[in-house]
């Protein structure tokens, strides 16, 4: 797990019986995802590092996955070859990350950072010169060995209008986070335009 943070995923594919390897550059988070393991009764392996330079032996993993995370590395490229470095041959790449469009601004910049009105994140999380086009991410993984298997789009299952409102209700005090969670969560569908997820296999 590139990029653990707080270990969510991580304690999630744990929960199934997978041997988990987490990584981040964030000590703090890092130590609330020991805790939080310990709490749940999961063995965890946390690890402090980065993904532009991986801890790891080569081809140690069977399966390496960045949820929300490549938007924000430093070296996409190096991710990338690093990645590919670590995982077995014929071994999985999951990844989800935001597409670089007018669209992905309006959403992801405008209305969760500026809008006062419908703002939910501080204002520097995202940088959207730092959003990376499907086909941009799919060169990389090709030049170092990962072929693409399939890539989808993420929507919000309640659709703009609903979204919007309910942004403006948790905004005014009428819905809490699990309640805007449950409206805006999001589905799998034909549109990339916004945020897309997909699977890569290193070539055997």
């Amino acid at each position: 797990d590139i990029g653990c943070g707080g270990g969510f995923l991580a304690e999630e594919f744990a929960g199934l019986g997978c041997k988990v390897t987490g990584l981040d550059p964030a000590a703090d988070l890092l130590e609330a995802a020991r805790a939080h393991a310990r709490s749940r009764g999961l063995t965890i392996d946390y690890v402090h590092g980065s993904g532009e330079q991986l801890p790891f032996e080569d081809v140690a993993f069977d399966l390496v996955y960045c949820c929300d995370v490549l938007e924000h590395v430093s070296d996409l490229d190096k991710v990338i070859a690093e990645t590919a470095r670590v995982v077995k041959p014929g071994g999985y790449y999951f990844y989800d990350t935001i597409n670089r469009t007018p669209q992905s601004r309006l959403v992801m910049i405008k209305m969760l950072q500026d809008w006062p009105l419908t703002r939910l994140l501080p204002p520097d999380v995202h940088v959207w010169d730092m959003f990376i086009k499907p086909e941009e991410l799919s060169a990389a993984m090709a030049r170092h060995g990962l072929e693409n298997r399939d890539t989808v789009g993420l929507s919000p299952a309640a659709g703009p209008i609903k979204s919007v409102s309910s942004f403006l209700q948790f905004r005014l005090g009428m819905l809490n986070y699990a309640q805007l969670g449950d409206r805006i969560r999001s589905r799998a569908s034909s549109d990339t335009k916004i945020s897309y997820m997909g699977w890569a296999q290193r070539r055997a």
